[in-house]
């Protein structure tokens, strides 16, 4: 009867236990089942219900870099500080070593603590909640401050505040500041592209924002496992450039010095790789700080080497040279008889900017006394609708390959617009106007042997998954013979060494090619030229006998001394550390002398 009795509350114990086991493992099952299993599922119908809340997961804009990939524009991320204000009012309950007793840090204090970290007025960010909550008590989103840093931001999540949110937002950075300014341009505070190659590539730049839904409780607190990505961020891609960061930097301290010295209004240096098209600096002053755009008046944010043209001057004799004498017009050994002033056919009056008598020209005399009327005499024996085929064949009247945002097409107008007047005007540089790529990309063509390569500010574009895009052709037109190129370049070095300023242009060890141009400028009111007012450039490149790099120095209205002979300092200082930076070989002979007069 014992043994009877006590088995049976064992027994008893034993279904309890079991029957509790049963129950426990059921629960268990159910809840791997809801949080694990069939969790997609639950969440959907919760976010089905609305029961969630987003948040974006920002992509981070592609990097900007130079040639030898040193960054000149990044993506940093900055945060807002969000406020849930019906839990901010409430303050926060801290415990003290004795867990029994507690303190409440009360939403002045706390906002005192805020201000302190995003250098507002402790008023100022308290107001923000009373204000939210004095309109609605039920409040639960307040903005504090917008754009902080992140060492802000790891300042405020140390204060431990559980109502405080901080939503990242992209930011972008530059830092050189206006190095290449003009020519990167820059993004606005909400990170879209608005100048320059920021624009220009943003295609290959720009991100894709992701979202990430979830559930959050009554105080703010995210639900384990409710987190899901509805969308994934994909960053932008790597935008290389073709230029030289330290090269860029060294030019635009030498135009910003030239600029100041001589007066001017602007001036902008260029550095073209000959054979190759690529762009290795291209200096403007002023500049813009990308950082900063609205420091910069807004006309001067953009890039005027691109979007403005101007008359080219006699720059543009050494193109009728070219044309001439590819086209079979008239060979280097043609002359002409010039006098300072004449009056040619139609009535056109040409004139020299010096005084002289009738002298008997040959070519290579007339580029380097830069004579009005004796390129007119030579553009004379070619035709008009030759000359303009030509022109458009070496890059005029269309933009450059760049494709710069806002870039000019230039004006070159057609044949059946010239006039006699405008037909002489053009074989010297009138009549017409040109953008700075454009006019490089002439000397360009004679500097790599009559081969045009298009001109390029782009090396390309490597996406985050490693896809390269936006790659340069290697692909050059044939525009004049390789002979053509080669007569043309060997006059251009007469310029250099038998011209007024050759003593200011010569680089000991390196043949040299140049021509100088003093265009003159309208008022945009009246169309007509403004007296005493001019663009001039200086452009050449070296070594001439193995041509590597084209320099072009332009002016805009030097006052000091108003001529191209102002652009003589930069165009020397500038092609001297050219050669210096990319360590070219010196020429290994001098320059051939040709005559000047028949």
């Amino acid at each position: 009867m014992t043994t009877t009795l006590s088995r049976s509350p064992r027994r008893r114990t034993v279904v309890a236990l079991s029957i509790v086991l049963v129950v426990l493992v059921a629960f268990v099952v159910r809840l791997v089942d809801i949080q694990v299993v069939n969790a997609r599922e639950h969440v959907d119908d919760s976010l089905a219900m609305g029961l969630q809340n987003s948040r974006v997961e920002y992509g981070s804009r592609g990097a900007i870099v130079d040639e030898n990939g040193v960054t000149l524009a990044s993506s940093v991320h900055r945060y807002d500080v969000q406020v849930d204000p019906m839990l901010a009012v409430q303050g926060v309950a801290d415990r003290g070593d004795d867990e029994t007793q507690a303190t409440t840090r009360t939403w002045p204090d706390i906002a005192a603590q805020i201000a302190q970290v995003t250098g507002q007025d402790a008023a100022e960010v308290e107001k923000v909640v009373t204000d939210a909550v004095a309109a609605d008590p039920g409040s639960r989103y307040a903005i504090i401050a917008e754009d902080v840093s992140t060492e802000q931001y790891r300042a405020l999540a140390e204060l431990g505040l559980p109502f405080l949110t901080f939503p990242p937002r992209a930011g972008r950075v530059y830092p050189d500041g206006a190095v290449g300014g003009n020519l990167l341009g820059f993004v606005g505070s909400d990170g879209q592209a608005l100048a320059g190659l920021e624009l220009a590539d943003n295609d290959c730049l720009a991100s894709r924002d992701g979202e990430v839904v979830f559930q959050q409780g009554r105080d703010g607190v995210v639900l384990p496992g409710t987190e899901v990505q509805t969308e994934p961020a994909v960053d932008g891609g790597t935008l290389k450039l073709t230029i030289d960061r330290d090269l860029q930097w060294y030019m635009g301290q030498l135009i910003a010095e030239q600029v100041q010295n001589t007066g001017s209004v602007r001036g902008a240096i260029t550095v073209v790789e000959a054979k190759t098209g690529k762009v290795r600096a291209l200096a403007e002053y002023p500049t813009v700080d990308p950082n900063d755009p609205t420091a910069t008046p807004s006309e001067e944010r953009g890039s005027w080497a691109f979007t403005d043209p101007n008359e080219p001057g006699s720059t543009f004799k050494a193109l009728t040279a070219a044309i001439g004498l590819d086209s079979g017009s008239f060979t280097m050994d043609t002359t002409v008889t010039a006098s300072s002033r004449e009056t040619l056919r139609g009535g056109a009056r040409v004139s020299d900017s010096f005084a002289h008598g009738a002298n008997n020209y040959t070519l290579t005399g007339v580029l380097i006394d830069s004579s009005n009327v004796g390129i007119s005499k030579f553009g004379e024996m070619i035709p008009a609708q030759t000359r303009y085929d030509y022109m458009k064949k070496f890059g005029l009247g269309t933009p450059s390959a760049i494709d710069f945002p806002g870039e000019s097409a230039g004006i070159l107008h057609p044949v059946d617009e010239w006039g006699d007047q405008t037909f002489y005007n053009t074989t010297f540089g009138q009549g017409l106007a040109v953008t700075i790529p454009q006019l490089v990309g002439v000397y360009q063509t004679i500097a790599n042997g009559g081969v045009r390569m298009p001109l390029s500010l782009v090396e390309g574009c490597t996406a985050a998954d490693g896809t390269v895009t936006d790659v340069p052709s290697a692909e050059g037109e044939r525009v004049i013979s390789a002979d053509t190129a080669s007569k043309v370049s060997q006059m251009l070095e007469n310029v250099a060494t038998q011209g007024t300023l050759a003593s200011q242009v010569a680089i000991p060890g390196y043949r040299v090619a140049i021509k100088t141009g003093t265009g003159e400028k309208t008022d945009p009111n009246t169309g007509a030229y403004k007296p005493d007012t001019y663009f001039t450039t200086m452009i050449g490149f070296a070594p001439a006998d193995d041509p590597q790099y084209i320099v072009a120095v332009n002016l805009d209205e030097p006052r000091t001394v108003k001529s191209s002979a102002a652009n003589a300092p930069a165009f020397q200082k500038a092609l001297t550390q050219v050669l210096k930076n990319y360590r070219v070989i010196p020429s290994g002979s001098t320059t051939p002398e040709l005559p000047k007069f028949g």
